[in-house]
């Protein structure tokens, strides 16, 4: 399978190092576009196709990814629409806020459209640590599968209704409340005692411990966290005073922020 990566600023940079880590593509068969030179000459080291055509780059992919700012996804549709053959080819386009019923109708040719995929993933992609939403318009199972599993070997994937994308548009702002948190933590930890590079990898793999934990036994958050809150101890005094400062409806004020 060949893949097109159009757009390799922050995103579509992070899924570009995630496909030269993946199990289902070989880097040789991965174009990246993109008009920064040194963004290309960085791909081109690690043994991808790389170019400053938009077209040239759609006409190499049996998926071609659309990896731009929502006020670029017009213009790049556009200028790969000729090329596209909708028949053989997948297009998968990644930005917020682009419903799938305004793509079909910028790249309609004569009542033909794309099998067309919606993915949101985050920069944890890099990493093959992505969680990544997508739906799929006019695609047959088996095209879903073969897209589902470059994601999957990505990270994990939900596969999900359109009508969820906003929301989960929102979700995947999480990983920078994540980071926010992170910071919060070494900052703390700092002022309690620890150099700073102590504190951040000792809040890294704290947070580490907490998500595979959660993730093996399957867990309520809360449950597990009553296993670690003794009556009258430092836990429920330190989780006490967050609640107090408005920890959790923070949260939830934010993700709601973020959505479309």
């Amino acid at each position: 399978m060949k893949i097109s990566v159009i757009g390799a600023g922050a995103m579509g940079g992070a899924i570009v190092e995630g496909l030269l880590k993946s199990d289902v593509v070989r880097c040789d068969d991965i174009t990246v576009c993109d008009h920064n030179q040194p963004v290309m000459d960085h791909f081109a080291g690690q043994g991808t196709s790389v170019t400053s055509d938009n077209a040239v780059a759609a006409k190499e992919g049996d998926v071609v990814m659309v990896v731009v700012k929502p006020w670029c996804v017009e213009k790049t549709l556009a200028g790969i629409k000729d090329v596209l053959d909708y028949k053989k080819q997948l297009l998968v386009v990644v930005a917020a806020g682009i419903p799938s019923e305004q793509i079909n109708a910028w790249m309609d040719k004569d009542g033909e459209k794309p099998k067309l995929f919606l993915v949101m993933p985050n920069i944890a992609i890099a990493e093959k640590s992505s969680m990544t939403f997508m739906s799929a318009i006019g695609a047959s199972q088996g095209e879903i599968n073969a897209v589902s599993d470059i994601f999957n070997d990505l990270g994990e994937t939900l596969l999900m209704d359109e009508s969820l994308f906003p929301a989960a548009t929102a979700m995947s702002c999480g990983i920078g409340y994540a980071m926010r948190y992170v910071r919060a933590n070494v900052e703390g930890a700092v002022e309690i005692g620890f150099k700073a590079k102590v504190a951040q990898k000792m809040v890294l793999q704290i947070i580490k411990g907490a998500v595979e934990l959660l993730q093996a036994s399957g867990e309520h958050p809360e449950s597990a966290i009553d296993k670690v809150t003794t009556p009258g101890g430092l836990t429920i005094r330190g989780l006490n005073e967050m609640e107090h400062a408005g920890f959790s409806s923070a949260v939830i004020r934010g993700l709601k922020a973020g959505k479309i």
